[in-house]
């Protein structure tokens, strides 16, 4: 703890550090991660009009402009935590480092290079027009010490984090980015798979609706094939129907089946959300052909976030979303060996 707290008191006046002290040890105690939500930006967190930002260059603003679209609630997995996607991909380790950087862009002229490793700003650095505005590195980590274990210690003492591909290179664009991609893959897989080019009235059932897994649903529509799309939060799946990307939703099973079968036998392309666990799906669809020898599922897949399976990236079926949160919370080997006995 004693690192960590040093760590995060460097970016402030030692006058200061018996009022923050205590507070980073509270949040190191019950978040594993000094987060400094104290310094949380109470204004509206969006991306606004370049021309509003007071910098120095229109490149400046326009990095500014695009930090503030990764952590806009409306974009961002969980913004409080810094977490634009993926369950753990940061656009910073804290939020003192927000405030430092975008300091320091308002002051950065054609001639100066930002340097950037892990959410913590470097500083400054004399550079010249044609060179990069800004260098960025994140979870750099030696080989030898890339466990899981140990990448979680150097995070707790907030000299790495996982900046993902683009929330800590702040260029993310929503599942947008990978519609593409997931339509390719799912189309194929029909063709690897089923030996068909054409997937109307075939069901594809999968998981995730959080950050790049809300893409499946938009893919599945395209495709042309019946998506059952399951998510165990309810924020992210009402976030993706709100925002267009799921036709319907639902948090039955009797009518995830009832669906399912008309939309098959229609050839309806459908993009369905089941509020639950994708196991209880699974065993449903798996009841159902025993009970009616009709096999209901041509393809299956998931897109959770299986690099963070202890800290939200996986759910066991065993606990609601509620206790899920409070037991990873409180007792993180008891949720460990809930999570391993279905995965």
């Amino acid at each position: 703890m004693g690192l960590a707290l040093k760590n995060s008191l460097r970016y402030f006046p030692p006058d200061l550090h018996p009022v923050l002290a205590p507070e980073f040890a509270d949040e190191l105690r019950h978040y594993g991660h000094i987060y400094m939500y104290r310094f949380c930006p109470q204004i509206e967190m969006r991306a606004y009009p370049i021309q509003e930002y007071p910098c120095q260059t229109i490149q400046a603003a326009a990095i500014m402009h695009m930090i503030m679209n990764n952590l806009d609630p409306a974009v961002a997995q969980f913004p409080q935590e810094l977490v634009t996607y993926g369950g753990n991909g940061q656009v910073f380790s804290n939020w003192a480092q927000f405030w430092l950087v975008m300091h320091y862009l308002s002051q950065m002229t054609e001639d100066q290079t930002l340097v950037m490793y892990s959410g913590h700003p470097l500083g400054l650095f004399p550079s010249h027009t044609n060179a990069p505005q800004l260098v960025i590195t994140n979870g750099m980590v030696i080989p030898n010490y890339s466990s899981r274990e140990e990448y979680e210690k150097l995070f707790a003492m907030g000299v790495t984090m996982y900046g993902q591909m683009t929330a800590g290179s702040y260029c993310y664009i929503g599942p947008q980015g990978i519609v593409h991609g997931t339509v390719l893959t799912v189309l194929n897989a029909g063709r690897r798979y089923l030996g068909v080019e054409n997937l109307a009235g075939k069901v594809f059932v999968t998981s995730g609706l959080g950050g790049m897994s809300g893409a499946q649903a938009k893919a599945a529509v395209i495709a042309g094939c019946v998506g059952i799309i399951a998510e165990v939060d309810e924020a992210a799946l009402l976030k993706r129907y709100n925002q267009g990307w799921l036709m319907e939703i639902t948090d039955s099973l009797d009518h995830c089946i009832v669906r399912l079968r008309k939309a098959r036998k229609d050839k309806m392309a459908l993009s369905l959300g089941y509020h639950g666990n994708v196991v209880a799906l699974w065993e449903r669809l798996v009841d159902e052909f025993n009970k009616t020898g009709d096999l209901l599922v041509d393809l299956g897949s998931d897109q959770t976030s299986c690099h963070n399976p202890f800290n939200g990236g996986y759910y066991p079926v065993q606990l609601n979303f509620k206790e899920a949160n409070q037991l990873m919370a409180s007792n993180t080997e008891a949720f460990k060996v809930l999570v391993q006995e279905r995965y």
